[in-house]
């Protein structure tokens, strides 16, 4: 018997390292998608952002006009413009979202929370023309609410920058319901008793216990709000074209050829540009999304 173990042991091990490859082995699929449909793009981009061709001869040199171009003049004014546009959507839409969340876990209602629930998936995800054409007709220079309430009087501009981020706010908000609910459905019941059985209060345990414990995933859902604010470009597109300087708006008015002769991969260099942001935004939002869950499961 003591012979038939190690034996056992061996085959055990054998069986183990021969899954590993076959495993490795079924995600090649995944990872040659993944090179496919990210990798060549991404090196065309990079490729088109850092090379220039010259005209006369034909030959493509390496630059850095295009990258330095990207921050300069207008193309910067339009990246600052969509950061200042990304930064407060996404702090109003964190806020606002938070407190519907937890409007809806302390009343404890299963209709009123699959119906914020149901709402909160179908807007997140309603954007683009049909969301600024919606605005448009409701509280645009001729809409409906416009007319009736007098917002024109009132100082009310939807093609301004405060009017896109009041639109962008109505994807934005659901999007931090989904994400902040389930970590607030996490907050143990026993933490609030324990907390007023040592003699806190509402506000002291929201400072010491709650508010600490959700930091990760309040800051993670301001990361992903920031990200899809940036990212966005065929709502502001239809609504307030060039009016409002962001940089999803110059890539696109570049890679028509509303640029300066020389100045044609500059939209590469933009892109470049938000990736590396887009890079850094995930490079937070990453930990703080392990860290949360670490605490909340």
């Amino acid at each position: 018997m003591s012979s038939a173990t190690p034996t056992t042991g061996t085959a055990g091990g054998t069986g183990r390292r021969r899954r590993g490859p076959r495993t490795w082995l079924a995600t090649l699929p995944l990872i040659a998608l993944t090179a496919l449909a990210f990798g060549l793009p991404l090196g065309a981009l990079l490729f088109g952002a850092v090379t220039r061709t010259e005209p006369a001869t034909g030959t493509t040199v390496l630059t850095g006009e295009h990258l330095s171009r990207s921050l300069q003049g207008p193309y910067l004014g339009s990246l600052l413009g969509s950061l200042r546009l990304s930064a407060l959507t996404a702090l109003i839409g964190s806020v606002l979202g938070v407190l519907i969340a937890q409007a809806v876990v302390t009343s404890r209602s299963r209709v009123l929370r699959g119906a914020v629930l149901t709402a909160s998936g179908v807007l997140a995800n309603f954007g683009g023309v049909p969301l600024a054409f919606a605005f448009i007709a409701t509280v645009g220079i001729s809409g409906v609410v416009t007319r009736l309430a007098d917002l024109t009087d009132l100082g009310w501009n939807l093609y301004s920058f405060g009017g896109l981020a009041v639109v962008y706010l109505y994807f934005l908000v659901p999007l931090m319901v989904l994400v902040i609910l389930p970590a607030l459905d996490g907050l143990r019941p026993q933490w609030r008793e324990a907390a007023q059985n040592a003699g806190a209060g509402g506000w002291q345990y929201w400072r010491h216990v709650g508010i600490p414990v959700l930091a990760p995933s309040l800051l993670g859902g301001f990361v992903l709000l920031f990200g899809s604010a940036f990212a966005a470009h065929a709502t502001a597109a239809a609504l307030v074209g060039g009016s409002v300087p962001l940089v999803t708006l110059k890539i696109a008015d570049a890679l028509s050829g509303n640029v300066l002769v020389g100045q044609e991969n500059v939209a590469l260099a933009l892109g470049l540009d938000m990736i590396l942001i887009a890079g850094l935004v995930m490079a937070v939002h990453l930990p703080l999304q392990r860290r949360s869950a670490r605490w909340l499961r």
